[in-house]
């Protein structure tokens, strides 16, 4: 058996961190939730997670650790798994109803996005649409109606819990949308890997490939940053290292701790840039109603093929810094076919009950979506169409 690069106990995976803001990151951090809160001036927060969530010990905790201190604390849980305009609205209106003065966001990337949204809409007067992340609108945005924010993840994947931005479903539209502000930035995450133990086997896959998506487009995208590109390759080491063990055994602390990092890492890196795999995925998204980390997984290697001849010494990089044998672009390939074949990850869209007859819709949105400006060759709509018809077809590459 290979030998892991690695010389730690779960307990040695902690810290105290401010890039890209304050993590506080180890086994039983939750427990300091009511002394973040005190310290960003929150004294009646809104707690924000999902309704698969509200009946977990690790949510009932957490409130009873900021009533113990105290504090009142409200709960809003009507979230979809892609939230949509309508969820913050009502979050919003509970956030108001409730004289709440800032939001603890707690769950996987839908939760998340939804409760730095609720945030930053709370004190404004503009529709969240308005806030969308194109050109300079997020000036539109009053920061002094910008609740503070506390971030609980409980997926390894999205990164949400470091980012600037929610995606948010136009459901008028069917568009998903990215709402950005700088504010939005939780001024504290508490990354606690023992509330990932009970993450089932098939949501550590789809969302660990999201976080090794993150890393990979952001490393791949044009532009000079080498900070980014520092931190998306040490994220795809980590993930190669330790993605499969926390698969295969959820309740291993020192795989989940590290998985935890490397998505916090991927969200870090894409600062910088994603491009052609979420270009595809955020329609299918908002068409579909699919999961986003397993629409990563399975558009992955379409694109990789799509976007060789511009990447080819990047993947060969990546594929030494990750200790690959087969350096190669064809042997990073192998890899990432499979890693998905070990994860059970389906290998073509109609898998999943996706179909091509809307490809030149699906082609249309893809090439306005935000994240096609950081794919490594210009597509047109009709490239991503016929990208996303291979996708549906499963060929294009040798399983």
């Amino acid at each position: 058996m290979e030998q892991r690069l690695d010389l730690t106990t779960p307990d040695d995976i902690q810290g105290n961190w401010n890039y890209p803001t304050t993590i506080r990151m180890g086994s039983g951090r939750l427990s300091e939730l009511p002394f973040v809160c005190k310290s960003l001036g929150i004294r009646n927060p809104l707690l924000v997670t999902d309704a698969g969530l509200v009946a977990q010990p690790f949510v009932v905790r957490a409130m009873a650790y900021v009533q113990a201190e105290g504090s009142n604390i409200g709960l809003f849980s009507d979230i979809k798994p892609n939230p949509t305009g309508a969820n913050i609205e009502a979050g919003v209106a509970t956030y108001k109803a409730g004289n709440h003065d800032g939001v603890i966001a707690l769950g996987g990337g839908s939760a998340l996005d939804a409760g730095k949204a609720i945030a930053l809409m709370s004190g404004q007067t503009h529709s969240i649409w308005a806030l969308e992340d194109v050109g300079t609108n997020w000036l539109r945005a009053d920061p002094d109606g910008i609740a503070p924010i506390v971030a609980i993840p409980t997926t390894s994947g999205t990164g949400s819990e470091v980012g600037r931005a929610s995606v948010i479903l136009d459901e008028e539209n069917h568009v998903k949308k990215i709402i950005f502000h700088p504010k939005m930035m939780p001024q504290v995450v508490l990354a606690d890997p023992e509330l990932v133990v009970g993450l089932p086997a098939h949501l550590t896959a789809a969302t660990g490939v999201d976080a090794l998506v993150h890393c990979l487009e952001a490393y791949c995208a044009p532009g000079y940053h080498p900070m980014a590109d520092g931190i998306a390759l040490e994220g795809m080491r980590l993930i190669k290292e330790w993605l499969v063990p926390a698969v295969e055994d959820g309740s291993n602390l020192t795989a989940r701790s590290h998985m935890m990092v490397a998505s916090s890492m991927g969200a870090t890196a894409f600062q910088k840039g994603l491009g052609g795999v979420h270009a595809l995925a955020h329609p299918l998204g908002a068409l579909f109603d699919a999961h986003h980390g397993l629409l990563n997984a399975i558009i992955l290697p379409y694109v990789l093929v799509r976007n060789r001849l511009a990447i080819e010494s990047r993947i060969e990089h990546v594929a030494t810094c990750i200790g690959l044998e087969d350096k190669t672009f064809d042997g990073f390939m192998a890899w990432v076919i499979d890693l998905r074949k070990t994860l059970k990850i389906p290998h073509a869209l109609s898998e999943i009950g996706i179909t091509a007859e809307r490809s030149e819709l699906v082609g249309e949105m893809a090439a306005v979506d935000p994240s096609a400006g950081g794919n490594p060759i210009p597509l047109t709509a009709e490239d991503y169409g016929i990208l996303f018809s291979t996708a549906v077809a499963g060929i294009g590459f040798v399983v």
